[in-house]
């Protein structure tokens, strides 16, 4: 039986980045998504995955989305210091989910 994957979907709010300057709008969306998951998992590593970043830079960097829908999967690896815990950032697709 296939094992089944633990994560979390989360709805990311990106919308004070509006408040700021438009010319590095899309490059703060992925850093604030990037400290999003590390506050609320407490990884030491995060991995985000290529689609976000085309979902978010999809509409040039002046206008990211308001918006971004994510599944976080945490998992540990092994590194040379010891084990150490990484979150992979994917596109949650919303039209699946069961509540």
């Amino acid at each position: 039986m296939p094992k089944e994957k633990s994560g979390v979907i989360y709805i990311i709010s990106l919308k004070r980045l509006y408040w700021g300057k438009r010319t590095n709008r899309a490059k703060r969306a992925i850093r604030k998504i990037r400290e999003f998951v590390q506050r609320h998992f407490g990884v030491d590593e995060v991995k985000i995955d290529n689609t976000v970043n085309n979902y978010v830079w999809s509409r040039s960097i002046e206008k990211p989305p308001r918006r971004v829908p994510v599944y976080v999967e945490v998992v540990e690896e092994e590194a040379e210091e010891g084990k150490k815990k990484v979150a992979y950032v994917t596109l949650a697709n919303l039209k699946n989910v069961e509540a």
